[in-house]
């Protein structure tokens, strides 16, 4: 029988797979650190920043890496220039994937749905930039992210059923309602008609507008007072706003109170005791 004590545990082995990820060194999109926030950059302007199956891949295996980063607290997902993203390239993957049997179709939309389970798997919340054109696989990472920045000349469009497909993809059905609604979902994935900035903000799409100018420095202004919480506490209302999906309302009460419990625990709930009682703002450290 082992004589090691708790005190001889060395913290290097519970930490188990976190690690740092400000020096990730991207290549299918920009990747910029400031602080705790990431800034993820969909960088092909001139095409209105399409996805390929190689960043597909690579968005897929990040967002999977950030439920272990140590320094990373708040993602802003953002694309250059005009456009946020005009969804899978017409000519590197629509044109390929009309040439493909069954089994490699398959092997594509899960992979594509892979990438919308990590961005939810993901403890930090998600700020997604929205300007300009924001259709197909582009409107999904959008609304896989937690929270939408849009401006007045946002198109958000999920045109599936405009290339010949359904409006089923990437967890459309399950999501997509519980943001605007059944009937506005319905709306916009039969019909994959384009919904504008003023009109996403009054569907509750876009949590706010501001000027296409202003929308990256505010978005990351919002993730940057995401990181100021208690990021770990942050993380498990994200876990559990997913997960509750799935219970009845007496599961998500008892799940609820074991989270709780669990965040009572925390450095950061005494932190905000002890700062109440000197009468003073909390600074939180997310542990």
């Amino acid at each position: 029988m082992s004589n090691t004590t708790s005190t001889d545990i060395d913290p290097g082995l519970l930490a188990g797979n976190r690690r740092a990820l400000a020096g990730y060194a991207a290549t299918h999109f920009r990747w910029d650190v400031q602080g705790a926030v990431a800034t993820i950059t969909l960088n092909r302007p001139e095409r209105k920043n399409p996805l390929t199956f190689e960043s597909y891949a690579e968005l897929r295996d990040l967002f999977r890496a950030l439920k272990y980063a140590s320094d990373i607290h708040a993602v802003v997902l953002a694309g250059a220039g005009d456009n946020f993203c005009s969804g899978g390239d017409v000519h590197e993957i629509i044109g390929p994937l009309v040439r493909l049997a069954a089994p490699e179709l398959l092997m594509f939309t899960r992979m594509t749905g892979d990438l919308v389970a990590a961005m939810r798997a993901c403890p930090q919340p998600i700020v997604a930039a929205l300007d300009g054109v924001c259709a197909g696989a582009g409107a999904i990472m959008a609304m896989a992210s937690d929270l939408r920045l849009g401006t007045a000349r946002s198109k958000t469009a999920f045109l599936f059923n405009r290339v010949g497909l359904a409006g089923c993809d990437m967890g459309a059905c399950a999501i997509l309602p519980r943001i605007v609604g059944q009937g506005r979902a319905s709306e916009l994935l039969y019909s994959g008609r384009a919904l504008g900035g003023e009109e996403g903000e009054r569907w509750g799409w876009l949590n706010r507008l501001v000027a296409p100018e202003a929308l990256l420095a505010d978005a990351q202004a919002l993730a940057a007072s995401l990181c100021e919480g208690p990021t770990f506490a942050n993380g498990i209302t994200k876990t559990m706003l997913h997960q509750e999906w799935a219970m009845t309302v007496d599961q998500a009460i008892e799940a609820e109170a074991q989270a709780q419990a669990l965040c009572m625990l925390t450095n950061d709930f005494r932190r905000a005791y002890e700062a109440f009682a000197a009468k003073q703002k909390p600074v939180f450290q997310g542990n």
